[in-house]
């Protein structure tokens, strides 16, 4: 099992492992240099290693503040999807886990940041504790430069009396790191599974403050809290010498009172190029914004979806990928991402959106879905369209074999892709793909109305051209009352499924996937198989452990692809 999760992981390990190298790199590297280098030996007397410790935190957070923008760069990462030639096989399932490597690089800030604050405080204490009447030899001598005219001061807090919490408030260095601070925890804590379940809004609002924090981090060295002994100082006052005659400064020659300056700030250097990118992404999603959305048609579904049918100049999509729709009526800020219905052979595009929050909900009564008759299309409210992008979905022709998995409202991704057979067939297009398994399981019976019309007319087809065994498919509802149990059983003897009207029949309950697995792997014993599914964690979690497990060793045998659909 082990050499199948790494025949299926190596890539993705690699470059997490990469990823760590260069950190630690990075870390230690910094570390040794703030503890070797001569010019800031002076700024060692008082501050020890914490120096080390918050220089090399801080170049660590410069590097992933510049990475944790790319993952979520949505046409970045469409258009080197679309790159074939550079982005094939393993590397283009990458691009599918950007937002796990956005997590990551989230965790790596806010440990670096948690090690940059914790240090910065024990420098603050320290640089407080050398200006004590305590305090003798090499660190007093230090602290107490700045007094005199034509001397540079080391040491920020210039009396020992000296409020440090106040002294923090007051630099720019202590403002900024406060509101970077403040920022990175609102964005951490409102990126929670709960809270994004709870209140997709209160996320979105939060994580937009990801704005002051770039800008925090920017400006956070400008103030240069952190000296060191100036390069023309070094020349005139040698300190392997002179640190051991520090009562004979400005007395010997050859050691002249040493001249201090902050370090010029980098960290926007860092992120200068990620955040220009970034704003060329929202600049495109403005333009995209202004663009005409027309809505041919509303249709209100029993089981609270609402089916959209629009059209867009130039709109061009493949099958699985997903938009970003706004309602101005609702909210001028808010995007929310829907996977795509239709077929790219279509002359418009579709989504079916579920009510499941606060904006779905406003969204259904705004478009009139709670009332006997829906709007008239002249009094329908404006949506703003940006897209589309694409997502693993749109790799199910490039395996021989495919096993799309939908649970409930996932479903609908895997709409556009069986639309898209449909007309592959029709035309009689030559496909790669030599079979699709697709797999539902639903709660509600009534969820199966929208969907069951598209795999009736697909399963006439498929049957008229003589490839009945092209797709297979197996719905499976989970919760029914006594009354539907009765009817079911009464009708079960029929040709048809009593739920969707199907040939094949409705199973009842949950699949065992050990059992569905098995039956996969005997079936197509050397093939490479991509297992692709949309729905709940959980579920998810007992897909990737399948599809290690009923992997071949053999890279001859079978091998599961896991690939699961992410906005």
């Amino acid at each position: 099992m082990m050499g199948c999760w790494i025949l299926n992981e190596s890539l993705s390990v690699i470059l997490v492992l990469s990823w760590l190298g260069v950190n630690l790199y990075l870390f230690i590297d910094t570390f040794c240099w703030y503890e070797e280098e001569e010019s800031f030996l002076y700024t060692r007397v008082i501050l020890g290693s914490m120096l080390a410790w918050a220089r090399a935190s801080a170049v660590c957070l410069n590097f992933n503040c510049m990475l944790i923008l790319l993952p979520i760069s949505r046409n970045l990462i469409s258009f080197m999807r679309g790159t074939s030639t550079c982005c094939r096989g393993l590397w283009r399932r990458q691009l599918d886990k950007n937002l796990k490597f956005h997590k990551l690089v989230a965790y790596g800030i806010a440990v670096n940041a948690t090690i940059h604050i914790v240090a910065h405080l024990c420098n603050l204490q320290r640089y407080h504790w050398s200006q004590s009447a305590e305090v003798q030899g090499l660190p007093a001598t230090l602290s107490k430069l700045g007094n005199a005219p034509n001397e540079s001061y080391l040491n920020p807090i210039r009396t020992f009396h000296t409020n440090t919490i106040t002294e923090l408030l007051t630099t720019i260095a202590g403002v900024t790191g406060l509101i970077i601070s403040l920022a990175l925890v609102l964005i951490m804590t409102s990126s929670t599974e709960s809270i994004r379940q709870v209140s997709y809004e209160l996320f979105w609002y939060t994580h937009h403050v990801f704005i002051i924090f770039f800008i925090g981090l920017a400006i956070h060295g400008a103030g240069r809290i952190v000296r060191g002994q100036t390069p023309e100082s070094q020349l005139l006052h040698n300190v392997t010498f002179c640190r051991d005659h520090h009562a004979q400064w400005q007395k010997m020659a050859q050691c002249p009172m040493p001249q201090f300056s902050g370090k010029e700030p980098s960290a926007w250097k860092w992120v200068l190029g990620p955040v220009v990118l970034y704003a060329c992404e929202r600049i495109i999603r403005f333009w995209r914004f202004q663009q005409e959305v027309v809505i041919t048609k509303v249709v209100s579904h029993p089981s609270g979806v609402l089916e959209l049918h629009m059209k867009k100049r130039n709109f061009k999509m493949a099958p699985g990928q997903y938009v970003l729709v706004q309602c101005p009526s609702i909210s001028w800020l808010e995007w929310h991402p829907f996977t795509l219905t239709s077929a790219p052979q279509e002359d418009f595009f579709s989504l079916h959106i579920r009510v499941a929050g606060d904006w779905t909900e406003a969204l259904w009564k705004a478009f009139g879905a709670e009332g006997q008759a829906l709007k008239e299309p002249w009094s329908l409210p404006r949506l703003a369209v940006d897209g589309p992008f694409g997502t693993t979905l749109t790799d199910v022709f490039h395996y021989p074999v495919s096993v799309c998995i939908a649970a409930g409202i996932g479903v609908t991704p895997f709409a556009s892709l069986l639309k898209s057979i449909w007309y592959k067939c029709e035309s009689q297009t030559q496909l790669k793909l030599s079979k699709v398994y697709f797999y539902w399981i639903c709660r509600d019976p009534k969820a199966f109305e929208w969907f069951a019309d598209l795999l009736l007319s697909l399963e006439t087809l498929m049957s008229e051209r003589g490839k009945a065994h092209f797709l297979s498919y197996h719905i499976f509802l989970t919760s029914w009352d006594e009354n539907q149990a009765v009817h079911i059983a009464l009708h079960w003897d029929e040709n048809t499924d009593v739920v969707t009207g199907l040939k094949q029949k409705t199973f009842y309950g949950r699949p065992n996937w050990s059992n569905e697995f098995r039956q996969l792997a005997y079936a197509h014993p050397s093939s490479s198989i991509g297992v692709f599914f949309c729905g709940p964690k959980a579920l998810s979690k007992t897909l990737q452990r399948m599809c290690r497990l009923y992997s071949s060793a053999d890279p001859r045998g079978v091998h599961f692809y896991y690939n699961k659909e992410s906005f």
